[in-house]
Order: C-alpha cells, then sequence, then structure tokens
C-alpha cells in the first residue's frame, strides 16, 4: 500500500483516534484489493493520522498503508491532505468506521470507464438497524434519489478533483455534499452525471446512534438548522462537538 506513482486508485482514509475500527476497514480492503482485476498493488490505501492520540497511526503503519499527518482539525482538509499526496489517477475517500464491498474497485472503475459518469458514491448499508435508525435514513433517501449524491465510498478522477480546488476547507461538515455538487456542475457540461453505485454498498458504523441514542439525529438537526439560518459561527461550534468530539 505504499504511495507510487503507478498506481491506478488512490483511496483516502481521514483518521481520528480510531485504533477500534481502522482495522475492521483495513481487513476489507484487503480483500477488495485481492479482488481488483488490476492487481492490488494497483491500488494505494492512504491513512491521514489527524493528531490521532490511540494507537491509529501504528496501525496504519503496521498493516502497511502510507500514512501522512495532518493537524487541523477539519474533515475537509484531512481528506485534501491525503489527496495532495496520491499517485492514482481515481481517487477514493471512505470513512475510517465503515467497510468496503470487495467489488468496490471493479465498480468504481467500470463506472469512470463508462464516459457517462463523473463522479459518484457506492451509497451505505448500516451495520444495525432499529425503527430510529431507519426513520434517519428514510429521512434523506429522498434528497439523495433526486440529486444523485450518496456517502459511502465516493469516488473521482483526481484531475477533476483538482480541478474544482478539491474539498472546500472552510467548511466543518457539508463537505462531502459540496464536493459532490461541485463535480455535478463540472459534469454536466461534460453530460457526465453522477453515479450511485449500489451494487457494491459500503456498510457504515452506527456508533453515532449507539452513542447519542436511536432518535437523536431529529433532535439534533432541529438544533442545527436554525444555527445554519443565524450564524455559521454557531453551525460550526455545533459541528465541532458533534462530529470533532471524542464521543462523536
Amino acid at each position: 500500500m505504499r504511495l507510487m506513482n503507478s498506481v491506478r486508485i488512490s483511496l483516502v482514509i481521514p483518521a481520528y483516534n480510531e485504533e477500534i475500527l481502522l482495522p475492521r476497514l483495513l481487513d476489507t480492503l484487503d480483500v477488495a484489493r485481492s479482488r481488483y482485476r488490476h492487481g492490488a498493488d494497483e491500488i494505494e490505501v492512504i491513512v491521514v493520522d489527524n493528531e490521532s492520540t490511540d494507537r491509529t497511526a501504528d496501525i496504519a503503519s503496521a498493516r502497511g498503508c502510507s500514512l501522512v499527518s495532518v493537524a487541523e482539525r477539519r474533515i475537509a482538509s484531512v481528506r485534501n491532505g491525503g489527496a495532495t499526496l496520491a499517485g492514482g489517477t481515481i481517487l477514493a475517500f471512505v470513512d475510517a468506521d465503515s467497510q468496503i464491498h470487495p467489488q468496490t474497485f471493479d465498480a468504481i472503475e467500470a463506472a469512470l470507464e463508462s464516459g457517462k459518469v463523473v463522479a459518484g458514491a457506492t451509497g451505505v448499508g448500516l451495520e444495525r438497524w432499529s425503527f430510529g435508525i431507519a426513520a434517519t435514513f428514510a429521512l434523506f433517501m429522498p434528497l439523495v434519489w433526486l440529486f444523485r449524491m450518496d456517502t459511502g465510498v465516493v469516488f473521482c478522477r483526481k484531475a477533476d478533483f483538482e480541478e474544482i480546488g478539491g474539498y472546500d476547507e472552510r467548511r466543518y461538515f457539508g463537505e462531502d455534499v459540496q464536493l459532490l455538487w461541485d463535480l455535478r456542475r463540472l459534469g454536466k457540461a461534460r453530460r457526465q452525471r453522477l453515479a450511485r453505485l449500489t451494487a457494491v454498498k459500503a456498510i457504515a458504523s452506527t456508533r453515532k446512534f449507539d452513542r447519542h441514542g436511536e432518535w437523536h439525529y431529529f433532535s439534533q438537526m432541529l438544533r442545527l438548522v436554525p444555527m445554519m439560518l443565524r450564524t455559521p459561527e454557531g453551525a460550526n461550534d455545533f459541528a465541532k462537538r458533534y462530529w470533532y468530539g471524542d464521543d462523536r
């Protein structure tokens, strides 16, 4: 998983204190890399350590990942830090608490090689379900269907990523939506679309629900939306507590 100039796909994993869940993701990456039609060595895995205080960096190094350190606690900056050093012509991004499908990399490459796709995401299933989790999931699906902006493993061509300026580092949250929106606009001029590769969905962690409750998202969003309307600073303070704290 060394940084190489000859690789085809670079997968960037932002990580802050992920010693518990990172190994699980890397196990699924090993399988997916072994299934890739061009061979495992054509995929590099870059773990971007965001000033972790646990064994995240040690685990990444021991598993053969390329390790990058970014100090700023802002997820857009962390993802961009990994992308800057990526050697692949295709960039992909996944959260450290996820798991990926064995055929992920072939599916991504096939979508981009079709010429019809500018970028996209695999979508996700969740590691467990409940009424509250299902309701939260259902809340966002109409927007996903309408705009084709999904989550999971997000991918694009590196040249296109650079053309739009990567993730917007002014944002503490919503940077993933902004990235796909910018890529969607870029692709529109080429008659290319965003793709949802639902046959190779990633599995997302439910740790937010484990820690904050099955229905917490509704109350949290009721707090966030007024903050966004009143002042960006208030929304950023909320984001720092909710997405960047140790109880995230």
